[in-house]
């Protein structure tokens, strides 16, 4: 890991993968440090903001210090189904470039076990990482500019769902009804980092 200094109360630590990230996000939700205000993670970094109880260098030593062997304890995490409807405009494209029918990618889908990683983009967007290896597709090759709201999508080793309609370039296997993002709720978005995210086919 490298630290880095963001401002006068951030520390930006930049961790060699996702796993990594997810690993250390995870480790200080569970044991946060003294001072820490906030922890955002990202693709590649996690972001601490701190109050003047601590220091960079304090903060520093205290992470690199932190035990990332947390698998067992994962199953503390909160948990949200989402009901799909898998119907997606590019279901039966993804379909093909997994060489699967789209019944096995809707079957894999469900199956793999899923992780809010980070979220970002627009507000209520989660990236959500573990899903089945063989779903890995690139996105599209020209984006839409306009996904419905609630789409449910796909694109690298992500699912995504799309909390309000706007532009994107994923691949559409389904749609969910689930509030996604809510500014009566609190908090708002339905889907934070570290949450596990179980898919289901929804009920007709």
């Amino acid at each position: 890991m490298r630290f880095l200094p963001a401002g006068h109360h951030g520390l930006l630590v930049e961790c060699d993968d996702l796993a990594q990230v997810m690993q250390l996000h995870r480790a200080l939700v569970q044991d946060r440090p003294t001072g820490v205000v906030d922890l955002v993670p990202a693709a590649r970094t996690v972001l601490l903001t701190f109050d003047g109880s601590t220091t960079h260098a304090r903060l520093a030593a205290t992470v690199e210090g932190t035990a990332l062997d947390t698998v067992a304890d994962v199953a503390r995490t909160p948990e949200v189904t989402i009901e799909v409807t898998y119907d997606g405009e590019d279901l039966a494209e993804v379909a093909e470039l997994t060489g699967i029918p789209a019944s096995e990618v809707v079957w894999r889908h469900q199956a793999a076990a899923h992780t809010v990683a980070f979220t970002g983009f627009s507000p209520g967007f989660a990236y959500i990482a573990g899903g089945d290896p063989l779903l890995a597709v690139p996105r599209r090759a020209t984006p839409r500019t306009r996904v419905p709201a609630g789409s449910v999508a796909l694109a690298g080793g992500f699912t995504g769902l799309y909390p309000r309609e706007g532009p994107g370039g994923w691949q559409l296997i389904g749609r969910t009804v689930a509030p996604l993002w809510d500014l009566d709720r609190e908090p708002p978005a339905l889907l934070s980092p570290g949450t596990r995210v179980r898919f289901t086919e929804a009920r007709r």
